[in-house]
Formats: C-alpha cells, structure tokens, sequence
C-alpha cells in the first residue's frame, strides 16, 4: 500500500509553483492568514496563540513600564538632589572656609561652572504649634536662593498650593502656578522678605507637620550652642516664617529651612566663616572633569567633593535594581514565547494532512516553512505591537491612572515619605523600548524556527498513511 500510494502521488502532475515576489509569495501568506483565523475545530489551537499573544504584549508592555519608572524615578531624584546641592562641593579643612568671597570668584572663572553659592548649615531641632521635627538650616543669600531654581521657582506666600497636592493651614489664596509676569513679580516680592532679620524659609511638608502658617515663629534649637563653664549650651531662636517651597521630594520639603546666610552664621557661631562653596557645573555627568581645575583655583587646604563620590551608593543600587527588575521582567516575554513554540508544534500537528496536500500540489518545503514561520512570527509581531501600545499610554498617564486606583482601593499607591518623591515618575528612553522590542520580536521570531522547519520535513506519505 505505501509502494502504491508514493507512486501514485510521483504520479501525480505537479504545478508550477506560483511566481514569488520578496520573501514571501501571495500564496504563502494567503495561507498564513487563513491558518491564523480562528475556526471551530481549531479552537484549541486559537486559544493558545491567544494567550501566547496576550503573554507577549503583557511582557513587553511591563518592561517598557518598569523600565520607564525607574528611568523616571532615577531622573527625578537626581534632579531634586542636584538641583539642591550642587554638583560640587568645596569645603574647609576644618569644617570652616574664610575668605569665601574670594574663593568663589575664583571658582567662578573655571570654565563649565556656572553657579557658585556659599552655603552655612546645621541639624536642629524645630518647634512649632503641632510639634517638633529634625530639620536642616542652609544658609545663603537672598540672590543666590534665586539662582537655586529649583527652591525659587516654587516659592509660596502660602501653603494652599493650585495642585492642591498640600493641606490648606490659612485662608490666604493660592499661589499662581504659570510662568509670567505675575509669577516673576510674585517670587520676587517674597524673596524680597527673606533679605530681612529672623525670617526664613520653610517646606509645604514641614508647614503641614508643625502647623506653622505664614507669619507664624519656627523655633530652631541647636545642640552646638554657647560654651560656659558647665559645657555647651544649646542655642535655640526663633525665626519667622515668610514663605514655603515645595520641591516635590518629600524628604526636602518636610526637613530643610532656609535661612540667610548672615543670620545662619551668627545662629551656628561661625562668625566671617562658611562651610562650603556649593558649585554647579554645565555636565553633571562628566563632575569628575572640573574636580581638578576647582581644586587648583582654590588651592590647599580645601576639600572639593563631587555629587558621584557622596551619592555613589544610592544610586548605585538604584541602577543595581534597574537591571535585575529588566531581567526578572524578561522572563515574561521569554515564557510567552515558549508558549508560541508549544502552540506551532500542536498545530503543525493539526495541519499534517494540509502539509501533505500542498506538498503534492507543488509547494516546495521552503514555501512551507515560510507559511508556519509566518503564522507563527505574526503573533509575537502583533503582541510586541500590542504591548509597545499599551506601554506607552499607561507610560504617558502613569499618575492618573496611580490616582484612580488609590481612590478604587482606597490606598496609598506611591506614598511620598517613603519614595521621597510627590509623584510617580515615567521617563521613556528611546533606545531601551527599541531594545525591548526587538528583544521580543526576536524571541518571537526564534520561536517559531524550530516548528516551522518540522513543518517543512514532513513526509506527505507518512501525513497520509492513516488518512
């Protein structure tokens, strides 16, 4: 019987196989896209290359998203922490740098720097209605506070905040938050306050805890104070509150009082002296560049610190978690292909006796191979599709949509004191999407190999034989 039915198809007239154009012929895909269609008798079939194909766009769409959160989150911190203390900082021997003044022109003069601000801080303890809380004093003058764009350009007379992010604590009407005359005018009038005696500058964070509103006292208590003869006494004044800032990292926003810098020197003893030159540079990447041209322009015996050597670690294990969550999420895209090698197999079982068929009508077992390699790539090509869509808009509403599940769940989703930030970041790279959709294309397009080609070897006699 076998002897019979291969003589009767090498019997069998062959037609030409249809004229080729590209890679794939009409014929091939036309039988692709028929093979893709879901049928009945193929419905368990459909349902894996369904859930192949829903396993692939999730994969790719949660490694865009968590690839873009951290990306973001990266960006933001280091934003906040640069934007507040410099990307250099030269400090004295001792704990103590004289003739500032001097010094910071002629760290001026060092090409790349582009802000130089001489700063005096301290830990303190501060006081207010609701309570106490640890905080930072940083002392600087009136116009070098409004160089520090990222404080100045949120500068507030009151806490009720247009984003209404911040607990309103006074009647008083918000500040206006678009750029213009009025803004400029507005800062300016408030930095204006800041010039005089006993007054300061506290966080929308710090305001919130204390209950401090504006033209209330601070008080400010100093473990470093006087020296008697019974030993050091703390130094504790109080300070009046004339506007808020919100950077928008907790940490700063409820911990940081801004003070000027004559006041700040005569609050922590340190007379004509400040702690350090705070410099920022044009490239805070390349800081280990102006590290040596600062430190030969003020010479011995300073101590010039860049933002990479004192914030190393954290962001270091930020970039550490970055790329194990991308391997972690890897996994995904990995097991929705194997799901893709699985449901091939199944159906180029399925599809034997079509393969047998085609073969005696004349397909070649390329053409064959390209029909399954087809079918089978047009899943991972439609779920990578699907999933860079997807990624992408969750990407770009990233925060409405964190805000509509707290409300569903009645839970904090991104709470600030504990990611440091008010919101959740989402900065899309455009070389790591591209990289992580040609890594899916490619798994997709792996997985369909394998099956494809046994697709190709199969013998039409022995397709038959039970049919």
């Amino acid at each position: 019987m076998v002897v019979e039915a291969q003589s009767t198809i090498q019997a069998f007239p062959k037609r030409a196989a249809p004229k080729q154009r590209g890679a794939f012929s009409r014929f091939e895909r036309v039988v692709a896209l028929r093979y893709l269609r879901s049928r009945r008798s193929d419905s368990f079939i459909s349902i894996i290359a369904l859930f192949s194909f829903i396993g692939i766009a999730l994969g790719v769409a949660t490694l865009i998203i968590v690839m873009s959160v951290m990306n973001g989150f990266r960006e933001e911190l280091l934003g906040k922490i640069l934007g507040l203390n410099g990307h250099v900082l030269v400090q004295g021997s001792f704990g103590k740098l004289d003739d500032y003044d001097a010094l910071a022109a002629k760290v001026r003069k060092v090409p790349g720097v582009t802000r130089v601000a001489p700063i005096t801080d301290g830990d303190v303890l501060a006081t207010g209605r609701g309570g106490s809380v640890p905080a930072l004093v940083r002392g600087m003058r009136a116009a070098d506070l409004k160089s520090l764009t990222v404080v100045s350009s949120t500068l507030c007379d009151s806490t009720n905040y247009t984003d209404g992010s911040i607990n309103e604590l006074s009647q008083q009407p918000p500040c206006p938050q678009q750029k213009g005359p009025a803004w400029d005018t507005h800062r300016q009038e408030i930095l204006s306050h800041f010039e005089g005696s006993n007054a300061v500058f506290i966080g929308a964070g710090m305001a919130s805890q204390l209950g401090i509103s504006l033209g209330d006292s601070i008080r400010l208590t100093s473990p470093n104070g006087a020296q008697t003869p019974f030993g050091m006494v703390p130094r504790s004044q109080a300070y009046k509150v004339v506007g808020f800032f919100k950077i928008g990292m907790s940490e700063y926003d409820s911990r940081i009082v801004f003070m000027p810098l004559a006041e700040a020197q005569d609050f922590f003893n340190m007379e004509d002296s400040v702690n350090a030159l705070e410099v920022m540079v044009a490239n805070p990447d390349d800081v280990k560049a102006y590290r040596t041209p600062i430190a030969n322009a003020v010479g011995a015996p300073a101590i010039v610190v860049d933002w990479q050597e004192t914030n190393s670690s954290f962001f270091s294990a930020l970039e550490v978690e970055r790329n194990v969550m991308f391997l972690i999420l890897t996994l995904i895209v990995a097991v929705a292909a194997l799901n893709v090698i699985s449901g091939l197999f199944m159906f180029v079982k399925d599809k034997g006796q079509d393969i047998a068929i085609m073969r005696t009508m004349g397909a070649s077992s390329g053409s064959i191979l390209r029909i399954f390699f087809m079918a089978g790539a047009s899943i991972g090509a439609l779920g990578t599709f699907a999933g860079f869509v997807l990624g992408v808009i969750f990407c770009a509403n990233i925060e409405t949509i964190r805000e509509w599940l707290s409300k569903l769940t009645g839970t904090t989703l991104f709470d600030p004191t504990i990611y440091f930030l008010s919101h959740m970041p989402a900065e899309m790279d455009p070389v790591d999407v591209t990289f992580v959709v040609l890594m899916s294309l490619g798994f997709a397009f792996l997985a369909t190999l394998y099956p494809s080609w046994r697709a190709a070897r199969l013998d039409p006699v022995e397709a038959l034989r039970y049919e």
